[in-house]
């Protein structure tokens, strides 16, 4: 009885090993960057400082302003947020939602925003 069911068993098997394919390529999928969008860096200045995608502007996660400089943001406009390994950007893009601002794509680090929006990374 076994035997019958085996064909369906690696079937079944296979489909979810394909979606969890497709997930993982979902998530290193390009992030547009159109004219209207805005880059923002969530790591500290000193970071930014450092090296940080070019035309970002550095609004620190970890400032007692964050809050008050996410609210003042267009809550409509489209947004790319990244940090240095994705943990404070995932956390801001949370904070950014909670705020109204939900067009908020979460790059990750920055070395992988850089991948996918194509922008150079500039000291500075």
């Amino acid at each position: 009885m076994l035997r019958r069911f085996r064909p369906l068993l690696l079937g079944a098997a296979l489909a979810v090993f394909a979606v969890f394919l497709t997930g993982c390529a979902g998530d290193e999928a390009a992030t547009a960057v159109g004219p209207g969008t805005v880059v923002l860096d969530v790591r500290t200045p000193g970071e930014y400082a450092d090296g940080h995608l070019e035309g970002a502007r550095n609004i620190d996660l970890q400032s007692a302003t964050f809050d008050s400089e996410i609210a003042a943001l267009d809550p409509d406009a489209e947004y790319v947020v990244y940090c240095r390994s994705g943990s404070r950007s995932a956390l801001a893009a949370a904070r950014m939602a909670d705020a109204g601002v939900v067009n908020v794509t979460d790059a990750g680090g920055i070395d992988r925003a850089a991948t996918e929006t194509g922008l150079p990374i500039v000291v500075g």
